[in-house]
């Protein structure tokens, strides 16, 4: 069975993103297609990098490293929950990515976003840093306006039409996991 991480990529006190991972395992889980799991970057207490070696050598020295290595490892395709900071993703899953290198590899990712123009300028940033990581980046893709999908800023309330979204992004996100099986062995940088 093909199995899809929901990478909850906020950290910050409050956040609205727990709110969206949890109504994204929410849908996913009624899917038969494939299992879902909700990955929340706060249980794996990511320090900044802090591996001397690049992450595309794999040759990883920190306890957190490789149980974070192992953790995406196990995963065929991803569903990156991501809010917009400044006009990009946040400094945490930024980091949790840089961490590694072919546990990305050959694998799909699809995108929630959320922010005030639905996070869509941190998914344009995750779909670069997706290239390089040899990542292929479905085109659908969620975007919950916080004027629009959240009661007083912090409360998910998302439609129908968003629903819709999310069920076509994960359409395609199976399918292309499936595809990239065949690929996924370790890449030599």
């Amino acid at each position: 069975m093909t199995k899809i991480g929901i990478i909850l990529g906020s950290t910050r006190p409050g956040r609205n993103g727990e709110g969206v991972a949890n109504w994204v395992l929410d849908v996913a889980a009624r899917r038969t297609d494939a299992e879902f799991e909700l990955v929340d970057l706060l249980d794996y207490k990511l320090p900044h990098l802090d591996e001397a070696m690049p992450p595309a050598y794999g040759q990883y020295s920190q306890p957190h490293t490789i149980e974070w290595a192992s953790k995406i490892a196990s995963f065929d395709g991803f569903v990156m929950v991501t809010p917009e900071y400044n006009h990009s993703t946040s400094g945490a899953l930024k980091n949790a990515i840089d961490f590694l290198f072919a546990e990305w590899n050959n694998k799909a990712v699809g995108f929630v976003g959320y922010g005030s123009v639905g996070g869509a300028r941190a998914v344009e940033h995750l779909r670069l840093i997706a290239g390089e990581l040899m990542m292929a980046d479905v085109r659908a893709q969620v975007t919950l306006s916080l004027v629009n999908d959240f009661e007083n800023f912090s409360k998910l309330v998302p439609s129908e039409r968003q629903e819709q979204a999310l069920n076509a992004m994960l359409d395609q996100l199976v399918a292309w996991s499936q595809a990239l099986a065949p690929l996924r062995t370790p890449v030599a940088a």
